[in-house]
C-alpha cells in the first residue's frame, strides 16, 4: 500500500474505506471485509453515527490476527454540537474502542470550531491523537483557523474529483504541508464523471474500471481517497488500483476536467445549521 508521509512524520495510507451514509450493521460488515481485504485504513464520524460499529470491524481483525491496531490508520470527526463538550474526543474513543485515533478533524466550519480545535490540539499533546484535520474549511472560517491553530492541520477534508481538486484551497495551505483528503473521490456516484471518454480509453488500455481509473488518479494526484462501499465486489475493485500508473500525459488529460462542477456548495446559512444539529448520543 501506498502511503502519504504528513509533515509530523505520519504516515497515511493513500486509499481507505469511507463510511458516509452506511449503516451501522453495513459498516462493520464492509470495514471487516475491507481490512481482509488490505484495507489499513477507515475514515469515520461523529454524524455517520456509526463509529462504534467500526470499532467493533477492527477489534473483530485484531482479535483474528488479520491487523495489528497499530497497522490501521482510523480517522473520525467532531460534530460541531460537541465541539465545547470536554467529553467530546474522550466519549468518541470510547465508541470506537480506541485509546487514540490516527486523524482527528472538526468536521464543519460551524459553531464554536475554534474551541473544537482547541480540543483536536489537546488530544494530540495528549497522544489521543496522532495528526489533525479539519474539515470543509474555506474563505474567512479557514483563514480564522488558520490564525488561531497553534499546531496547524495536517489534514483537510474536501470534496475531491476529478471534476473539482480545490487548488485555490490547497495552493493556500501549501506553506504548511497541509495534505487532502478527498470526498465524493467517484463524484458521488455521478453515472456522467464515470462515462467521461478518457475514463473508458485508459479502462480499455489499462484493463481497468472507470471507477479504478479514478481512483488511481486520486492516488497519483497526491490526494488521500475514502470511496465508501458495502458491495464486498466494489470493495475489491476499489483496493486494486496499485498494479498500473498513470502516466504524466494521462494526468494531464484528466486534468482538463477540472473546474467542471461541484455536488457541494458550502454556504454559512448551512454551516451554521450545523451549529443546533444534535446527534442522539450526546445523552449517553
Amino acid at each position: 500500500m501506498d502511503t502519504i508521509v504528513l509533515f509530523n512524520d505520519v504516515n497515511v495510507p493513500v486509499l481507505g474505506i469511507g463510511t458516509f451514509m452506511i449503516s451501522p450493521e453495513d459498516t462493520e460488515n464492509s470495514v471487516y471485509a475491507a481490512l481482509k481485504e488490505g484495507y489499513r485504513m477507515i475514515d469515520t464520524a461523529n454524524a455517520y453515527m456509526n463509529e462504534e460499529a467500526v470499532g467493533k470491524a477492527l477489534a473483530r481483525a485484531v482479535r483474528e490476527g488479520l491487523v495489528k491496531r497499530e497497522d490501521v490508520f482510523v480517522s473520525t470527526k467532531i460534530w460541531p454540537t460537541l465541539y465545547e463538550n470536554p467529553r467530546a474526543v474522550s466519549d468518541t474513543l470510547k465508541r470506537l474502542g480506541l485509546d487514540y485515533v490516527d486523524l482527528l478533524f472538526i468536521h464543519q466550519p460551524a459553531g464554536n470550531f475554534i474551541a473544537g480545535y482547541r480540543q483536536l490540539e489537546k488530544a494530540y499533546r495528549e497522544g489521543r491523537a496522532r495528526s489533525l484535520g479539519i474539515s470543509n474549511m474555506h474563505d474567512k472560517k479557514l483563514e480564522r483557523l488558520l490564525a488561531a491553530a497553534e499546531i496547524k492541520p495536517h489534514v483537510i477534508q474536501l470534496e475531491a474529483h476529478p471534476y473539482c481538486t480545490e487548488d485555490a484551497i490547497m495552493d493556500r495551505l501549501s506553506a504548511f504541508g497541509t495534505r487532502l483528503m478527498g470526498w465524493y473521490p467517484l463524484g458521488h456516484g455521478d453515472p456522467g464523471l464515470l462515462a467521461e471518454p478518457v475514463f473508458g480509453r485508459l479502462g480499455d488500455k489499462y484493463h481497468k474500471s472507470a471507477a479504478q481509473i479514478i481512483l488511481r488518479w486520486h492516488t497519483q494526484m497526491g490526494f488521500i481517497t475514502i470511496p465508501g462501499s458495502k458491495n464486498p465486489e466494489h470493495i475489491r475493485s476499489n483496493f486494486d488500483i496499485f498494479d498500473f500508473a498513470l502516466s504524466d500525459e494521462e494526468m494531464e488529460e484528466i486534468r482538463k476536467l477540472a473546474g467542471t462542477k461541484k455536488y457541494y456548495e458550502p454556504d454559512n446559512e448551512t454551516e451554521e445549521k450545523y451549529a443546533s444539529m444534535h446527534l442522539s448520543f450526546e445523552q449517553d
